[in-house]
């Protein structure tokens, strides 16, 4: 079993920045990515970011290309999502999620995805 612990939300005025962090516990995979989506309500969960753990690839969602940047940390079991330039449209609750058997194409997508954080709730203000 994976369990996903996300932090880092908050609320911040428009233009400004936030970090999430997502700690991994328990198992690991050969072949397994994470990700970051966000929904907001009323609205279906959308795709922020994804990376592979082994060779670091990444992949954004076209609404946070140059604002956001997720990385991870392999010693600490923590993946990130550094957001700048936030806007009131960017307000959500994150989550977290793992793919411990991707293929091409197939981070964009939440059914994807085997294991889900909590969330944490970002609220941008104008």
């Amino acid at each position: 079993q994976v369990q996903l612990v996300e932090s880092g939300g908050g609320l911040v005025q428009a233009g400004g920045s936030l970090r999430l962090s997502c700690v991994i516990s328990g198992r690991t995979f050969s072949n397994w990515a994470m990700g970051w989506f966000r929904q907001a309500p009323g609205k279906e969960r959308e795709f922020i970011a994804a990376i592979r753990w082994s060779g670091g690839r990444t992949d954004y969602g076209d609404s946070v290309k140059g604002r956001f940047t997720i990385s991870r940390d392999k010693a600490k079991n923590t993946v990130y999502l550094q957001m700048n330039s936030l806007k009131p449209e960017d307000t959500a609750v994150y989550y977290c999620a793992a793919s411990t058997n991707y293929f091409s194409g197939s981070l964009y997508y939440p059914k994807s995805y085997e294991y889900w954080g909590q969330g944490t709730q970002v609220t941008v203000s104008s």
